[in-house]
């Protein structure tokens, strides 16, 4: 990606392990600018590759900028069986160039500079019906909060208020700062069961919120698949 210029965010499981979420990951998951140029590029880079397509859709702007996924799977001897998922789009995470202006990048021990999905929007990336990703946005966060409980600045607070999903955690970040807490609880009610310390409550309505993402997710993926259907049936 770096040879060819690639604009585009590491994201998925391997952005995870960068942040502190182990996971085993099968593929590498790429989202990427959707330009004619761009495109161009990452074709480039996948010819060196050795890579094909390796399901519906095709490569195609129109089908990333619709919200679908582009597999290709490498056969060059150094990437041999790697699969490559590019994306453009996402439920619920803003546009690429949003993406790209707050990215973080990592170096890797040996100097390599890596682009990736900003913690908060790997995590919103990850709200999906898949089981896998639920335990991996709670580890995220809980990486995180230990991270930086110590010193947090106010985005750090904003982020945990938003999106921890610990209930012991929030029980304690409540704690700490309560009128935080009070405001949060506007946006996000079961704040108010972390400040009381009812945790059976606050367990059911994490409960709650993540049924109601996957339905969410559900939704937003129903008219793609019919999508990908009526492409494989082409």
């Amino acid at each position: 990606m770096r040879e060819h210029e690639v604009q585009s965010l590491l994201m998925g499981g391997q952005a995870c392990v960068l942040y502190g979420g182990a996971e085993f990951s099968r593929d590498t998951d790429l989202a990427i600018l959707a330009s004619e140029e761009n495109a161009r590029r990452l074709l480039d880079a996948m010819d060196e590759l050795d890579a094909e397509v390796i399901a519906v859709p095709p490569f195609q702007l129109r089908h990333l900028e619709s919200g679908h996924a582009v597999h290709f799977r490498c056969r060059h001897p150094d990437a041999f069986g790697m699969r490559v998922d590019i994306m453009s789009r996402m439920r619920g995470v803003p546009d690429f160039a949003h993406l790209w202006e707050r990215r973080s990048t990592v170096e890797m021990d040996d100097g390599t500079r890596c682009e990736i999905l900003s913690l908060p929007d790997l995590v919103q990336a990850k709200k999906t019906q898949r089981d896998k990703d639920w335990p991996m946005i709670r580890r995220l966060l809980e990486a995180n909060y230990f991270d930086h409980r110590d010193a947090p600045t106010q985005d750090h607070l904003d982020f945990w208020f938003r999106e921890l999903r610990t209930p012991e955690l929030l029980c304690e970040l409540s704690q700490l700062h309560p009128d935080q807490a009070r405001h949060t609880a506007e946006r996000r009610p079961l704040i108010l069961q972390a400040l009381s310390q009812d945790l059976p409550a606050l367990e059911s309505a994490l409960e709650a919120e993540e049924h109601h993402e996957r339905a969410l997710d559900r939704a937003y993926w129903k008219p793609l698949k019919h999508e990908l259907e009526q492409l494989r049936r082409r």
